[in-house]
């Protein structure tokens, strides 16, 4: 999933993962689950995501390589947040070796929109799920009950650093990829079903390609 703060990226990755019966990997949500249980690199990582700040690559690929190390990864996963460079990309590139082929899906959604999605957005203090943007009066989470908020790197300003953070480092990653076959570029500015449906046609293509080929 490739695309900026505010996409939609997380909320679609999780409802592809409920379809295909494979794993979400989200770095971001492993960083909090890290700085939550106090962890000296959770901790430290959450301290530049709360400034909009990105990880080091390092740090990134080192997430992703040891969970992509797993028995549940055998039968595919949604990458959400990884790969945010181009150093990334060719980590994941390496990792993806004999696995089959990486499709990318370029979530686009114009600048005011995602200022104005992450501005209003809440997640639950308890368990992280963000809160159905079609509730915004919502206090509570709809699925454990716990209070939401605004996450710190939600602030206005630091939601416009974010998006010209990924301006600078993560949009290269469209010039990385956009020659590829596997390459999709989908309109974020629609209804959650629409964004959904085209993301599902999308990956239909390249599996008939795989089917077709006998892998």
């Amino acid at each position: 999933m490739l695309g900026p703060p505010g996409a939609g990226k997380g909320t679609q990755a999780s409802r592809l993962a409920r379809i295909y019966g494979v794993p979400k990997i989200s770095t971001g949500d492993i960083l909090r689950d890290s700085a939550a249980q106090g962890t000296e690199l959770g901790l430290q990582a959450k301290a530049r995501i709360d400034l909009g700040h990105l990880v080091s690559d390092a740090v990134a690929i080192a997430i992703v390589r040891d969970r992509l190390s797993r028995q549940d990864v055998a039968k595919g996963f949604i990458l959400d947040g990884f790969p945010r460079t181009v150093g990334q990309a060719e980590a994941l590139d390496a990792m993806m070796d004999g696995r089959g082929p990486l499709t990318v899906l370029h979530v686009v959604v114009p600048a005011q929109v995602l200022v104005d999605r992450l501005h209003g957005r809440r997640v639950c203090a308890e368990c992280g799920t963000t809160a159905d943007p079609a509730t915004p009066d919502a206090t509570t989470c709809a699925a454990c009950g716990g209070q939401l908020i605004q996450r710190a790197d939600d602030d206005d300003g630091v939601v416009r650093n974010r998006l010209r953070i990924y301006e600078q480092q993560t949009e290269p990653l469209v010039d990385y990829y956009k020659a590829r076959p596997t390459f999709f570029r989908i309109d974020g500015n629609q209804a959650p079903d629409v964004v959904a449906s085209a993301m599902q046609l999308s990956l239909a293509s390249v599996m008939a390609v795989v089917q077709g080929d006998g892998r």
